[in-house]
């Protein structure tokens, strides 16, 4: 009976249990003592320590470790980049000090391999999470493996291989499929053996792409640390993920800080100018009633002069006018009675008028609005509702940077990593490719190809020398079918 992918997945991942449990119960993650320890680089969050190991001791590359310094320094996680000539560079979530003369690194290769395992179980029980269709193209290959004649003849328009001997021209040839796939709109992952293959093709494709125009820094992800400052006469660590990421954070808390100010400020003047509105609108009302008080002021005391200027000429005044005056009750004695009447009413509002004018006085400066003052809150107030009001602007400020690394990465066109990284590490469980291109393919275990092949809708890429195949012993597919079938 001919296998699937599935029941592959399903095999690999058994096998990589039991692979961990021996290794837990044999005790072969035993710690090692490191000496000559010193911090590399620091970027972002991350931090590349080298160290010594003991004589004839190495460790595998991508090997999850738990740091344990000396002295009084917590302890802290790593992952191991690279192990050459007794040093190894291991990649720290938090920093130990800018020399570090004895440490212990305790390794977890069997939880590297159980979370491996149990992201091939997902793949295989998930199936609307991940498209197994590609990854199917790889069984008839993969099984060939001992036959180079049916490796090199193993093509197709889904899968597809590009074997050469000169890795020059090879990888020449990668980086113009590379062109190709990003001009074509497609979301490329590139897994390489090692970190140091993994930084050589970043900077390859980066040089193939400033030759033909294109923005490579804003494209190309290294995920990890970048072991080497330079390739192909490019800076590459500005490419690595981390470095990115801190670049983009560094930016987005000045533009965070900024809007908190903007903020801030419009909430101090908010109520402060609702304040100086309510109080220019008692303004206004007091001076109404100051303008009401003095025109009945003023029309008193036109009466109070008519009745004066009548009194003063009464008995200047023709007979008939002043039997007319009487017969409507104004004579000497009732003008006075009017006058005293208009003096009283005046005196009456010229207290109100002294309250009115007083209260103005107090007025006038708490309804006061400096110059700059409402300008700056109408340019405030419009930012405001351009960014979708003070919820919305709320909502900005508590984000968490961790929410947007699975958004970060997802607008790269070209995402360089390991496979172990990609097999292990939850970030890529929750991103999606449409091509796959797996560089020195004949050094990738059959566990990790199958793990980054169910991340790609469309297509996948196997290249190498074709003779390493045999040689290199990674294409290791057991015949034996799983349990459950």
């Amino acid at each position: 009976m001919s296998l699937t992918a599935r029941d592959y997945l399903e095999t690999c991942a058994v096998r990589l249990e039991a692979e961990g449990q021996q290794l837990t119960q044999a005790g072969l993650d035993a710690p090692v003592m490191v000496t000559q320890g010193r911090l590399v680089q620091s970027i972002g969050g991350l931090h590349l320590y080298e160290f010594t190991l003991p004589s004839g001791r190495s460790l595998a590359i991508d090997l999850p470790v738990s740091i344990i310094p000396g002295e009084e320094i917590e302890a802290t996680e790593g992952v191991v980049i690279s192990c050459h000539d007794g040093i190894a560079r291991v990649q720290a979530v938090d920093a130990i000090g800018s020399s570090v003369p004895s440490a212990t690194l305790i390794p977890d290769r069997a939880g590297h391999l159980q979370t491996v395992a149990k992201r091939l179980l997902e793949m295989m029980t998930k199936a609307d999470a991940y498209n197994l269709g590609p990854a199917e193209r790889l069984v008839p290959l993969l099984r060939s493996a001992g036959d180079p004649e049916q490796v090199h003849q193993g093509s197709s328009a889904i899968l597809g291989t590009i074997w050469l001997e000169d890795r020059v021209v090879r990888r020449q040839k990668l980086a113009s499929l590379v062109l190709e796939l990003i001009r074509a709109n497609k979301r490329i992952l590139l897994i390489s053996p090692d970190h140091h293959a993994c930084d050589e093709m970043a900077g390859i494709v980066a040089r193939a792409m400033k030759a033909s125009g294109l923005t490579y820094k804003t494209w190309i992800s290294r995920y990890e640390m970048t072991m080497v400052s330079q390739v192909a006469g490019l800076s590459i660590q500005e490419l690595g993920f981390e470095a990115q990421m801190h670049q983009f954070y560094a930016k987005s808390r000045a533009e965070k800080a900024s809007l908190r100010r903007k903020y801030d400020r419009f909430r101090e003047l908010t109520p402060l100018l609702a304040y100086k509105g309510q109080k220019q609108k008692d303004l206004d009302e007091v001076r109404l009633l100051e303008w009401r008080l003095l025109t009945q002021l003023s029309e008193l005391q036109a009466k109070i002069k008519d009745v004066t200027a009548i009194l003063t000429e009464y008995e200047n005044l023709p007979l008939l006018r002043r039997l007319g005056m009487q017969a409507v009750g104004k004579n000497v004695e009732s003008l006075q009675q009017y006058r005293v009447l208009y003096e009283k009413q005046i005196g009456e509002l010229t207290k109100e008028l002294d309250i009115a004018k007083a209260r103005i006085e107090e007025l006038v400066p708490e309804a006061a609005v400096p110059k700059d003052l409402r300008p700056e809150f109408e340019e405030l107030k419009e930012d405001i509702k351009k960014l979708g009001g003070t919820k919305k602007i709320r909502e900005l400020l508590a984000a968490e940077e961790d929410t947007n690394r699975q958004a970060f990465i997802q607008n790269r066109r070209l995402v360089v990593a390991t496979p172990a990284r990609v097999a292990s590490d939850p970030l890529f469980s929750r991103v999606r490719f449409d091509v796959l291109i797996a560089e020195e393919a004949p050094w990738i275990e059959t566990a990790f190809l199958f793990a980054a092949s169910g991340l790609v809708r469309e297509r996948i890429v196997l290249s190498g020398d074709i003779r390493d195949v045999a040689s290199a012993g990674c294409w290791t597919i057991p015949e034996d079918q799983p349990a459950s079938t």
